[in-house]
């Protein structure tokens, strides 16, 4: 039996005064409450530096959540606990992948990137960092940087517009052209009000919430069932009856295929969104603060939600007759809010199902920020009004928000569009496009303009040609984007680098004394 407060249903039943939905009510309450924390942010933007990257004043706690929900989107809580409750434990591969990366991520990169942006001309923008870092007289680099971001993210934007979408569709049983509307503009309130703050200030709450639902589920999916023995029955009549075995990890994998689930841990390298996150901290110590707060958190979450994905395979597989037709019709990225509705009180519910809307919102408003200042300091700043006053500049980032919306809403029109899928790919994208170059730019001294250009559309491009020019019955087209982007981009930026003449002094002096700034940092 579930524990009184959680599951009896004839406590608070303001909907029987009111006629109101506890859940609905508790979503609509959270959306506003996120707008609220933007209105609030917007009067501590005064310049384009506090809407991009919030003044770089952010401490430990706040960096540390902010860039835990930036990086979780909805396919932590949509697409892999359904990715799990399709195939099992071995699609956990998954998180095991992205611990590691995040880890790396924040021990090699966070500290040296925020310092090496703030001697590299204070550069706000990945674009702009690897403009000056390589010392181009030209802004080839800084527009096809700008660009690819562009690209990626409104394919990745468009991932948490799905998400949002099949949220509402399933909480307010209205049609996905109209869901996709709703969970959309729940987003672009606060980011074009509030900027990166409202962003940051948001994900913290958001962060918090995810962590709640991911770790409660679970609990209560387990009581449900009857306790661990009944799970472990469950699980294996579910096994003996698919003919599958869920338990196993390395179930049916290759080894290409066990490497193309670990290489998401690749992709951190790359990721804008949470390379900003670094970038905007107050120093080096509270990024060394916040890599302990955030790996907790990380590690927590995705244990919870592939315990999601599997416990809920066993509850389904028990009490059948209850899954709704979505999950039944092959949608089992439903699952998590199928179980929230099932297992819980509605006023609880509503705060479960709000940390999906916060997951999409967390990681949606910070790409819609990142894809926004790459329009507006890296083209119109840099090219065609570089005198433009800070308030103009940070009133074109909010109506770029608009737009690149507006494309991902066009983009995620299809209801059949798969969460995970599309964050695999823009994943990828960033990861191979970027992730060598941000590395070997804070390690290598000898590395060029030429050399970082080169890596950048290797990746990229090895991203979009891998499974197309590949016959889709070959082993290789079966493998990970990322693996040969990351290689053959690291490839192309040694091999161009040592081909192209050597940075000039100056460059290689700035290197230096960052690097020295760095190792007094800590």
């Amino acid at each position: 039996m579930l524990p009184f407060f959680l599951n009896i249903r004839t406590i608070f039943r303001v909907d029987r005064m009111f006629g109101l939905d506890p859940t609905i009510v508790t979503f609509t309450i959270y959306i506003f409450g996120m707008i609220g924390i933007g209105v609030a942010a917007y009067y501590y933007t005064k310049d384009l530096s506090d809407y991009i990257l919030g003044g770089r004043r952010l401490g430990s706690f706040v960096t540390a959540m902010s860039a835990g929900a930036s990086d979780m989107s909805g396919w932590l809580l949509m697409g892999l606990p359904g990715a799990v409750y399709l195939s099992g434990l071995v699609e956990g591969w998954i998180a095991i992948g992205l611990t590691l990366g995040a880890y790396l991520n924040w021990l090699f990169v966070a500290g040296r990137l925020r310092v090496y942006t703030e001697f590299n001309h204070n550069a706000l923008t990945l674009p702009e960092y690897f403009h000056h870092r390589f010392g181009t007289r030209h802004n080839a680099l800084k527009i096809v940087s700008a660009s690819i971001i562009l690209v990626f993210f409104t394919i990745y934007c468009a991932s948490g517009v799905v998400a949002g979408a099949k949220l509402f569709q399933n909480l307010f049983s209205i049609d996905y052209s109209t869901a996709l509307w709703y969970g959309a503009l729940a987003t672009i309130a606060y980011t074009f009000i509030g900027g990166f703050l409202a962003v940051s200030w948001t994900d913290t709450v958001q962060a918090t919430l995810m962590i709640f639902a991911l770790l409660l589920t679970p609990v209560f999916v387990v009581i449900s069932i009857g306790g661990v023995d009944d799970l472990q029955s469950v699980v294996q009549q579910a096994e003996m009856s698919a003919q599958k075995e869920f338990t196993d990890l390395f179930r049916g994998a290759t080894i290409m295929g066990l490497l193309s689930l670990a290489a998401w841990g690749l992709g951190y390298f790359g990721q804008p969104h949470i390379l900003a996150r670094f970038m905007a901290a107050d120093s080096v110590h509270s990024l060394n603060k916040a890599r302990k707060i955030s790996m907790t958190w990380m590690v927590l979450c995705l244990v919870g939600a592939v315990a999601i994905g599997f416990f809920g395979m066993a509850y389904f597989y028990a009490n059948a007759n209850t899954a709704s037709a979505a999950l039944v019709n092959h949608e089992p990225e439903q699952v998590f809010i199928e179980l929230s509705r099932l297992l819980f009180n509605p006023w609880i519910a509503g705060i479960l199902l709000s940390a999906i809307l916060a997951a999409v919102m967390s990681t949606l408003s910070c790409q819609l920020l990142i894809s926004s200042s790459a329009i507006t300091e890296d083209f119109y700043k840099g090219y065609i009004r570089p005198k433009a006053s800070e308030k103009e500049l940070v009133w074109l980032g909010r109506i770029m928000v608009l737009v690149i919306a507006a494309i991902a809403i066009w983009i995620a029109q299809d209801q059949n569009n798969k969460v995970l899928k599309l964050v695999e790919f823009a994943w990828a994208g960033f990861g191979s496009a970027f992730g060598p170059v941000v590395l070997l730019s804070l390690f290598w001294k000898r590395m060029t303009s030429s050399g970082a250009m080169a890596g950048m559309l290797t990746g990229a491009i090895t991203v979009f040609a891998w499974k197309e020019c590949l016959p889709q019955e070959s082993e290789w087209a079966q493998v990970y984007e990322m693996i040969p982007g990351f290689v053959f981009a690291a490839i192309a930026i040694i091999i161009v680098s040592l081909l192209s003449a050597k940075p000039d002094a100056a460059i290689t002096d700035t290197f230096e004394k960052a690097q020295k700034a760095y190792h007094d940092a800590l």
